[in-house]
């Protein structure tokens, strides 16, 4: 395998992981200020993206020669470790949304997130393109499934922001709740999808 593309993939993986860390954080606690269930959401998907970082990472860092076989084998693992943790993060945000929706519990407008989301969408593309590009470059069904999670991450922020901004201009308490049951639609698909990856892969 290219060595100077796995490099590539390294870097981009620490760059996912780096950012989501602080966007999760951020996007968290803005969403319990708020208690808005899309925005908390959002923060744990961040929170899963830089997991899917950290198996990329684990993917590509070695200390010795591999065999093929051991590639294979690392692959096929990397590749259902992103599928799950999509799985996990849409059975979360299905559970707190339906919640908010019988209950009709408010979200307070939340400015912080919309700014939150607005740099998402900004920056996540650029980071999809070039780990999606990478990926195929390496043959690498594990990088590819690792940028699906990255562009997940700008549908949710496009989901988050409609919420939010619904909210913020025109107090409509559900938009947050039903934005975050779109969102989960797209996460379970990509889920299933690396986990077909999977067992097709290897």
């Amino acid at each position: 395998m290219n060595v100077t593309l796995q490099r590539r993939a390294l870097w981009l993986a620490y760059v996912t992981v780096g950012y989501n860390l602080l966007e999760g954080v951020a996007s968290i606690a803005a969403g319990l200020i708020a208690g808005s269930v899309a925005l908390v959401g959002f923060g744990l998907d961040s929170f899963v993206e830089s997991f899917s970082g950290c198996i990329i990472i684990w993917r590509f860092r070695r200390n010795r020669a591999m065999t093929k076989k051991e590639e294979e084998l690392r692959e096929a693992r990397a590749i259902r470790g992103v599928g799950y943790a999509f799985l996990i993060l849409a059975a979360y945000v299905t559970y707190e949304s339906v919640e908010k929706l019988i209950r009709r519990e408010a979200v307070a407008p939340s400015l912080f997130g919309i700014v939150i989301a607005l740099l998402s969408i900004v920056i996540m593309p650029v980071l999809f393109y070039f780990k999606n590009q990478t990926g195929r470059m390496m043959k690498s069904q594990s990088v590819v499934a690792d940028s699906k999670q990255t562009l997940a991450c700008v549908f949710l922020s496009i989901a988050l922001l409609i919420g939010l901004g619904l909210n913020y201009l025109y107090g409509l308490w559900w938009a947050d709740p039903v934005a975050a049951l779109i969102i989960v639609i797209f996460v379970i698909k990509e889920g299933y999808e690396a986990l077909k990856e999977e067992k097709l892969c290897c």
